[in-house]
């Protein structure tokens, strides 16, 4: 594919859904660069036009012509124009579904109390016990639901012993959370063992470390500058 034009993810610092796109495009062997802008950006032109809703990822592809918002519709539009090799998916019909079962799950359950739960322990103007337990526990109910999974059907990944699209939309929220992470500090998720070895397996991937290795760059960056504004 070394005809194609690099497609651009629009991103904004750490925000995590940008990088649910990254990981499928750099599996797929495709050229892209990210664009990186600063939140306030997002919420006026030129950038509106692109994604009336004002948020990040938006894709644009220039070598169809194309843009599209929302990471699982982006997700849908790589699958569907450029994995012909079904290398992220699969073709048979209950295997297809399954897929689209957890890539859902990604993007309705994950996604929405991950995020809530990284708004109210590094960003709401108090802190709000209540709140971030709610989240906190959201957090663990989610892994486990992965982890029970694993463990009932003794596979490698989601929907058998092939890594698909959903398994790679998991990855970025599920980096930030737990012993070491940058939310639920105090959660140890190596007790989940299924889900633990199953992220390891993922991470294993040449394609999957690279973008991971960007994503931790950016975010020792905010800690670093975190811990040097205290002092």
């Amino acid at each position: 594919m070394a005809d194609l034009q690099p497609l651009i993810i629009y991103s904004s610092g750490p925000a995590p859904n940008p990088y649910k796109v990254a990981f499928v495009v750099e599996e797929l062997g495709l050229p892209w660069k990210f664009e990186s802008l600063p939140m306030p950006d997002l919420k006026k032109e030129p950038y509106t036009n692109l994604n009336p809703n004002g948020r990040v990822p938006t894709l644009v592809d220039p070598n169809k012509d194309m843009v599209i918002w929302e990471s699982g519709a982006i997700v849908d539009y790589l699958v569907e124009e450029y994995d012909k090799d079904a290398k992220l998916h699969y073709t048979t019909l209950k295997e297809k579904n399954a897929t689209r079962s957890w890539q859902y799950f990604q993007v309705s359950g994950q996604g929405p109390y991950f995020g809530q739960l990284g708004w109210f322990e590094r960003h709401h103007s108090e802190r709000l016990p209540s709140a971030i337990e709610r989240y906190t526990n959201e957090a663990k109910r989610i892994i486990g639901v992965i982890d029970g999974h694993l463990a009932k059907n003794d596979t490698k990944f989601l929907v058998g012993d092939k890594p698909t699209y959903a398994d790679l939309m998991f990855i970025p929220y599920f980096k930030a959370v737990g012993k070491g992470s940058l939310m639920a500090t105090d959660v140890d998720t190596a007790q989940w063992v299924h889900y633990t070895a199953w992220m390891k397996r993922l991470h294993d991937r040449p394609a999957v470390a690279k973008v991971a290795k960007i994503y931790d760059d950016v975010w020792e960056q905010i800690v670093a500058k975190e811990a040097g504004d205290k002092h």
